[in-house]
């Protein structure tokens, strides 16, 4: 079999193989590295500085002469006059006749510039709304003037104006609307029989988008040139109003009402805020807004003032009036959720917090004074200190005596060690992980009130003081009675 050697890529200016030791890539192609230059002026260029245009390169400034923008402005320099028409290029053969221009390269349809549909390519490519524009061909559609992003509209027509020219072509008409301010502008070129009659979207209600996606007052399109957005939604500039007084509203002015429609803060205020004294522009004001209380009330949700109206699921609503308790209204007492207006002392009525609730043995909150006459001891050294109270509580459905032995009992190990009565939070008291009345936590001889530094735990389970437990299991013997070298011989 003959030997094949492989196929190098040709350089598309001098025509020959192009190796890798010498290859330059540019454009999709490779060159040499003599011929990566300037087709114009021969200067050698980097990826920093080519253009490739055409299977031919340029460099930036040549590729800007031959093919960029003319006129003002696009010269070497900023603020530079350049008139040159590329004329110099045009020219082809040596009888100075001067040929056509090259036919652009026309590029399938919807993927060339919109205005010619030829290619575009990188170094002269300008952008509008996603679809690529020549240099040349980014002008306005009516003056021809040459855009850039700042000053470039496009119109519902698909075309492209300056602001001026888009502003004459669809914007708004009449007193006000001119070049400069309070001009009268009547645009005097829709008299003209021979001018282009204006497109039907200057009235936006007439093109009407799909249900949910236009400007929710009008239901037309809306465009980029006069979109204002409020939460979400595209108005235009001319309906964005006060759904009442209908005056012009911004970002700072503008309150979304529940008709999904706009107001001014006044008129939503008197639309859908509060109404009656203090509820004006000014404090202290007196403001009823013209209106009978029917007609607040069929303007404001039905929402009921008294809350014992609504009735809850039994076990689930406030324990003293059975009503459904919302979360603005919530107050909790061991796991039961309470009107504000219902959490006061079920005996003097005083409004009630964390602090203060008390949860009695009758499923009901009090202060802690009152539940200290009802449920707590009674006698000597029971009272506000140094008071003594003897109080005789009438009425009181528990523990009316001192003898501990009258109330609900416990379930076995869980009421007080020593009356076996159920022990609730206000009056818990603590020995050994046993639980007790503060009324029983006592000594079991003496009958003495305890607390944490005077307790002794007997091996019996009674609680003693420091003497009676001395004295039933203390050592004995010389040295070990109440003072220090008594005998105790008990």
């Amino acid at each position: 079999m003959p030997f094949k050697p492989a196929e190098n890529p040709k350089c598309p200016k001098c025509g020959k193989s192009v190796y890798a030791a010498e290859e330059r890539v540019a454009g999709g192609h490779k060159w040499h590295k003599g011929c990566f230059k300037c087709g114009m002026c021969g200067k050698m260029l980097d990826s920093t500085n080519c253009a490739e245009h055409e299977n031919e390169l340029y460099c930036k400034n040549c590729h800007g002469r031959k093919y960029g923008p003319k006129g003002y402005g696009f010269g070497g320099g900023a603020g530079c006059l350049s008139m040159d028409t590329g004329a110099q290029f045009q020219g082809e053969g040596t009888n100075g006749h001067i040929a056509e221009p090259k036919p652009v390269a026309k590029a399938p349809e919807g993927e060339g510039c919109p205005r010619c549909g030829g290619y575009v390519y990188m170094a002269e490519q300008m952008l509008a709304r996603g679809r690529a524009y020549h240099k040349g061909c980014f002008k306005c559609g009516d003056c021809k003037k040459n855009l850039d992003s700042v000053n470039c509209c496009e119109g519902p027509d698909r075309e492209i104006y300056c602001r001026v020219c888009y502003g004459k072509k669809f914007g708004p008409k009449g007193y006000g609307y001119g070049q400069g301010g309070g001009a009268l502008q009547t645009d005097s070129s829709d008299l003209s029989g021979d001018y282009t009659p204006k497109p039907s979207s200057v009235d936006t209600t007439v093109i009407k988008a799909s249900p949910g996606q236009g400007c929710p007052r009008c239901g037309g399109v809306v465009f980029a040139a006069e979109m204002v957005l409020s939460k979400g939604r595209e108005w235009h500039r001319k309906c964005y109003k006060c759904r009442d007084c209908t005056k012009t509203l911004d970002s700072i002015i503008a309150c979304d009402g529940p008709d999904h429609d706009v107001y001014c803060k006044t008129c939503y205020g008197k639309k859908w805020g509060p109404h009656g004294y203090g509820f004006a522009c000014g404090s202290g004001f007196l403001q009823t807004d013209c209106m009978t209380e029917e007609q607040m009330a069929s303007q404001k949700p039905s929402v009921p003032i008294d809350t014992t109206s609504i009735k809850a699921p039994a076990g689930q609503g406030c324990p003293r009036c059975g009503g459904m308790v919302f979360a603005a209204e919530q107050q909790l007492a061991k796991g039961t959720m309470w009107h504000k207006k219902c959490f006061n002392c079920n005996e003097c009525h005083r409004p009630l917090d964390s602090m203060l609730a008390c949860d009695g043995p009758d499923k009901e909150i009090h202060c802690r004074a009152c539940y200290g006459k009802l449920f707590g001891p009674k006698g000597f050294g029971f009272g506000h200190t140094p008071t003594l109270v003897s109080t005789e509580v009438q009425g009181t459905p528990f523990h009316t005596e001192f003898n501990p032995m009258n109330g609900p009992k416990a379930k076995d190990g869980k009421g007080c060690r020593r009356c076996g009565c159920t022990v609730y939070e206000a009056e818990k008291m603590l020995s050994k992980n046993l639980v007790w009345h503060k009324r029983c936590f006592s000594c079991f001889d003496c009958h003495k009130s305890l607390d944490s530094t005077n307790l002794n735990d007997g091996p019996n389970g009674e609680i003693y003081c420091k003497g009676c437990y001395g004295r039933n299991f203390g050592p004995r013997g010389v040295g070990y009675g109440i003072g220090a070298g008594a005998l105790t011989m008990v």
